[in-house]
């Protein structure tokens, strides 16, 4: 399986609320006319993702990023299972930039919000049926018989005498000349034969052998190494630089000024960065200088309390009543920092300018975006720019902000004919990210004589994360022929619209639970530290002060947590089903007599699915250390069992790291930390033991990729107060705090 690049026929796509908020819906229909790279000479190519080779080689062409998450190996068994072809045989190839392969749901080609399956099954399930079709027509023309007698296994389809049999390849040429049918038959569940079971992961092998390719794994004849020194202050800018200071530093090949600061060109990697050490810079620290963490919180509280009317997320029955004529109220405030996302393999991107044609080898969630910053950053032409994307070593969303190809495209147009890789440090991975927001919840609830939750009233504070983006993101919608300056411009327009609408922000904060009056206003507030999506965006932090404060009423009326929840579950019987589950495996009722334990849950919905989890603590003096998380997950039909076990155990601990380990703080506007050692992400050892069950389910597919993340620091803060009787509303939960 090679890593590849494939542009294929015009799509219509639609933009809507869901992308921009505020109900604003924009819509444009795209026509790509950049010829289809890597056709096999005489392939039958049904449609964007199959081609049939002469010789019986089954390409599937994957339209979305592997980080990890697993969708080489669970689209190809969707796509495979209509086909009627072993997806293991497969040739997998990954898809370039094109029209064709823009997501539904957010309007570009992107890999994101655990949609790669929920917007796969429908489109690849009939991709492989119209082709499987199409291959049997092909067949029966030559045998003479009716089509509706054939079958097909396993690449092959057989006459209606169970005799004759013709390969996919044998039949790729007449199959071309079919007419594709307007119905198809789908399988049934009970005929799937990959899907639903537990495939071993295509990619592992390679990985394992060290044969897989990631962008910093990219080497080209003549290739040189580039590094870029940025701004430490965010908004600032450069002044001006010494060339003199490095000159005496071989294998330094060029120096020059870029968009995002001053690029150095070597050799090798370690003559660019020792250079890149050695520059002196002077720069102008711009408008966030002496911006501080403390002041940011503080101007959030701020911001809120300035608001009259915050802008609704939810608004059902009547709020003012119901407090009014409460017994008593319970309130709280929770809040979260910056987070950053550390994927362990630093952001890179490799470029080579030849005869007008700019062609980029990156790890990029977001391969049209990256072909549109690109354009905007070189004065290239779209459809003069190639994007091969390459295996990811981590995203969590951070790969879908391109700055690192827009650094690397504009850093090869000086060096034509030279293919160059840019890399980044650790450090200026830390420094220089898109961190997940902060954010400041102020909680309340009204509750009668009964002990019944009468009125919900949740207000908070936070950043778009689609303001930031939405330049890109609009510049990558509109089609290539529009300018960069125009494209750029429509985006900057709907890049100041969005933030009091950004229905990202609001991510996870409608409630499950039936209580009779609920409020949920959000509050926009922008500090200019740049933000941007994180594994599961805003639900991340969301579902912290939900599920916390959701606690927190469950012991303010003397109930136990679990049947409190049960209780307003009543009309949600997906979230009641993971957390019975959750419970049921977690032995919930069944305390270790032990000093120090504390045992803690929380369910939360995302991405379509729904999952819960069980934690248990053991704290010694003010140290915790978390001992087990047991979760459920609802994800509606299931692709490959096991892969979804492993984004549950994944995901966790992703999550737990924003629970345990510090959060990025600003100082003079800049990120205070550098590397591991001040901002470190959870360790094996740390890792806690971790069991993941399946709730059985017939629905389409939901996504799986984030959606353990949400829930999993709402249950270590509840156990951590059963634990201690010390209620922890901050990330990270510190009990020394």
């Amino acid at each position: 399986m090679k890593p590849s690049s494939l542009k294929l026929s015009r799509r219509k796509f639609l933009i809507g609320s869901g992308v921009v908020g505020g109900g604003l819906l924009l819509g444009f229909s795209l026509r790509d006319a950049v010829p289809v790279p890597h056709l096999r000479a005489g392939s039958f190519q049904p449609n964007a993702w199959l081609q049939i080779t002469p010789q019986g080689e089954v390409i599937f062409q994957l339209d979305k990023a592997e980080m990890g998450q697993g969708v080489m190996t669970s689209l190809s068994a969707i796509i495979g299972e209509e086909l009627d072809y072993d997806p293991s045989r497969m040739t997998i190839e990954f898809a370039g930039a094109h029209s064709a392969f823009k997501n539904p749901q957010m309007g570009v080609q992107i890999t994101g919000g655990s949609t790669s399956v929920m917007t796969g099954w429908d489109p690849l399930r009939e991709a492989g049926a119209t082709a499987r079709a199409m291959l049997m027509a092909a067949a029966a023309q030559q045998w003479q018989v009716d089509a509706s007698q054939c079958k097909t296994d396993d690449g092959v389809v057989i006459h209606p005498d169970g005799q004759q049999r013709s390969g996919y390849g044998e039949l790729a040429a007449q199959a071309s000349q079919q007419v594709q049918p307007d119905n198809i038959q789908l399988k049934k569940p009970d005929n799937y034969r990959w899907i639903g079971k537990s495939l071993q992961r295509f990619d592992s092998a390679d990985k394992v052998q060290g044969k897989t390719q990631f962008g910093v794994d990219v080497v080209m004849p003549g290739m040189k190494v580039a590094v870029v020194v940025r701004c430490p202050h965010f908004g600032g800018g450069l002044i001006s630089f010494d060339k003199n200071s490095i000159a005496g530093i071989s294998g330094v090949r060029n120096v020059f000024a870029i968009h995002s600061g001053v690029a150095i060109v070597a050799d090798g990697y370690w003559q660019a960065r020792k250079a890149a050490n050695q520059l002196q810079v002077e720069w102008n620290k711009g408008p966030l200088a002496g911006l501080d963490t403390a002041a940011i919180m503080q101007g959030q509280k701020n911001a809120l309390a300035s608001t009259e009317k915050p802008f609704s997320v939810q608004n059902e029955g009547d709020v003012a009543p119901a407090f009014a004529g409460a017994t008593s109220l319970v309130e709280a405030e929770y809040t979260v920092p910056f987070f950053h996302h550390s994927p362990m393999e630093p952001q890179n991107c490799t470029g080579l300018f030849v005869d007008g044609l700019l062609t980029l080898w990156a790890p990029t969630q977001t391969a049209d975006i990256a072909r549109a910053v690109a354009s905007h950053f070189t004065g290239v032409p779209q459809e003069n720019i190639v994007v091969e994307s390459t295996f990811l070593g981590g995203g969590f969303g951070r790969r879908g902000y391109v700055d690192f190809a827009g650094e690397a495209a504009a850093v090869a147009l000086q060096q034509p004919g030279v293919p160059v890789k840019l890399m980044w440090s650790r450090e200026d991975d830390m420094r220089h990210d898109y961190y997940r927001p902060t954010a400041y919840h102020k909680m309340r609830a009204a509750v009668d004589n009964g002990g019944s939750v009468t009125g919900w009233h949740h207000d908070f504070v936070s950043t778009s994360v689609l303001q930031g983006f939405g330049v890109d993101l609009m510049h990558a919608m509109l089609p290539s022929w529009v300018p960069t300056s125009i494209a750029r411009g429509i985006g900057k327009g709907v890049a100041d619209f969005v933030p009091p609408y950004d229905i990202s922000m609001g991510e996870g904060t409608k409630i499950p639970y039936a209580v009779p009056n609920r409020k949920v206003g959000m509050v926009h507030y922008d500090a200019g530290i740049p933000t941007g999506f994180w594994r599961s965006v805003s639900h991340s932090f969301n579902a912290f002060a939900v599920e916390g404060f959701f606690d927190e009423l469950a012991h303010a009326v003397k109930k136990d947590p679990v049947e409190f929840r049960r209780e307003y579950l009543k009309d949600s019987p997906r979230h009641l089903a993971a957390l019975n589950l959750a419970v049921e495996k977690s032995n919930w009722n069944v305390m270790p007599r032990i000093a120090g334990f504390g045992r803690g849950v929380a369910v939360h919905e995302s991405f379509g699915s729904v999952v819960a989890i069980v934690a248990d603590v053991r704290v010694s003096g003010n140290q915790y250390v978390v001992k087990r998380l047991v979760i459920a997950v609802d994800c509606g039909l299931v692709i490959n069992p096991d892969q979804v076990i492993a984004q549950m155990e994944g995901g966790a601990i992703y999550g737990l790291t924003a629970v345990i380990k510090n959060g990025v703080d600003i100082y003079d506007g800049a990120c205070a930390q550098s590397n591991f050692h001040d901002l470190p992400v959870l360790r094996i050892g740390e890792s806690p033991e971790i069991a993941a069950y399946i709730v059985p389910s017939t629905d389409k597919p939901g996504g799986i990729g984030e959606v353990a993340v949400p829930p999993v620091a709402p249950a270590v803060a509840n156990a951590l107060f059963a634990a201690t009787g010390k209620r922890l509303r901050n990330l990270p939960l510190k009990l020394d705090a």
